[in-house]
């Protein structure tokens, strides 16, 4: 099962430049987008053979997620279920037979973490959520998860330190987030892999240079990792400001 997750940074933009020939080409069994800016009829896309499933957000042009998966799913979830976290379509839930599976799009702490308290009251939230659906079917987890965990997730961690996405308050959660029985698939087979960034600014060059960030993750319930195969940066299809990961289990 071939697993792809993309913070595409507008849907009906990158529709517009490489997305169906990265779409053709990977042929992934899920395919799950955030950020895709648009509410409903926005946009029809003809993927045949596939079942989609869009949670928008209330304020036009801003959040959002999509899944387009091969197998129908026994159940479709859109957001929490706390109404004050769901106005922002960030998440989707997908139950399948033996597995949970969810898209993410965490919200940013913003510059001068302005929204850190609301940040942090998301992610005491999704990772209670997590847990419990995690105590029914292990659960696959994908997307822009905004925190680069460790130093080596980004270029300058130094000049970095403290600022949206590598706060201690924001690694501290990721860190409580894996503790809670999931595995960071990249991570787990690239222990050391510098460099490696799926998200790069579009101010002085940083893709060029490759002065990134890795924001955009797939964690498994631990005992699913044995079942990962691979897991994938694909640091080289262009679109949008963050770059595609994946994974495919057995």
């Amino acid at each position: 099962m071939k697993c792809i997750s993309w913070n595409v940074n507008g849907l009906r933009a990158v529709v517009q430049k490489n997305f169906m020939e990265f779409f053709n080409e990977v042929d992934a069994d899920i395919f799950c987008l955030q950020e895709t800016k648009m509410q409903h009829g926005q946009l029809e896309l003809d993927l045949p053979g596939y079942h989609q499933y869009f949670n928008y957000a209330e304020k036009k042009g801003y959040s959002g997620t999509a899944i387009f998966t091969k197998q129908e799913p026994l159940e479709v979830k859109l957001g929490l279920g706390i109404p004050e976290l769901d106005t922002e379509g960030r998440v989707i839930t997908l139950e399948f037979e033996n597995f949970y599976f969810v898209t993410v799009y965490t919200p940013n702490a913003q510059s001068e973490l302005a929204r850190i308290d609301f940040r942090m009251m998301w992610e005491d939230a999704f990772r209670t959520y997590l847990v419990e659906l995690d105590q029914k079917k292990p659960v696959i987890i994908c997307g822009d998860l905004n925190v680069a965990h460790q130093e080596i997730d980004l270029k300058n961690p130094k000049t970095n330190r403290g600022s949206a996405g590598f706060s201690d308050e924001e690694r501290g959660k990721f860190t409580e987030l894996l503790a809670s029985g999931f595995t960071d698939t990249y991570r787990h087979f690239n222990p050391d892999q510098e460099g490696a960034y799926t998200w790069w600014s579009y101010r002085f060059k940083a893709r060029e240079k490759n002065a990134g960030w890795r924001i955009d993750y797939f964690l498994v319930s631990n005992r699913l990792q044995e079942q990962v195969e691979t897991a994938t940066i694909y640091n080289e299809v262009m679109g949008s400001d963050h770059c595609p990961v994946g994974i495919e289990l057995k």
